[in-house]
């Protein structure tokens, strides 16, 4: 059984449940997820021990949010190099976030990312039957990576 960081900022709940439907995916394969706040994550040694992470913001002004921005500063201080990754994020207008993350952890970080690139969702899809499967399937995608 392989552990999952999912670590994420939500300024509307959105987010969240995307972090939350994600982590049922990983848990459905047989994995654990751990969901943080990133604000509740204070140094890269709360960073140490998992062996995939998920990283989720939504887009705020086509950008990311500034605590995101610092957050990835600070895990680029652990070694994340070949371990599996993830990102997320929702969206009202444009949706740029999700792969701004995905980017950052795939050319920075050199870590294993999902296949299916960034999920990134409108925010009116999260919460629909849709929204919910979607980022369970996300979820799925990265425990069975670990296969």
């Amino acid at each position: 059984m392989k552990k999952v960081l999912i670590g994420y900022v939500s300024r509307t709940g959105n987010t969240e449940k995307m972090a939350d439907y994600i982590a049922e995916g990983v848990r459905i394969v047989g994995h654990t997820a751990d969901l943080k706040k990133i604000s509740a994550i204070k140094s890269e040694k709360d960073l140490e021990g998992y062996d995939g992470y998920v990283f989720g913001c939504p887009t705020y002004h086509r950008d990311l949010t500034g605590g995101m921005k610092t957050f990835l500063f600070l895990a680029q201080k652990v070694n994340l190099l070949g371990k599996m990754g993830g990102a997320f994020g929702s969206y009202t207008h444009s949706g740029e976030s999700a792969s701004m993350i995905f980017d950052t952890m795939q050319h920075v970080y050199k870590m294993d990312m999902v296949d299916l690139g960034a999920l990134s969702l409108k925010e009116s899809a999260v919460p629909t039957p849709d929204g919910r499967r979607a980022c369970q399937d996300y979820g799925r995608a990265i425990g069975e990576k670990f296969a």
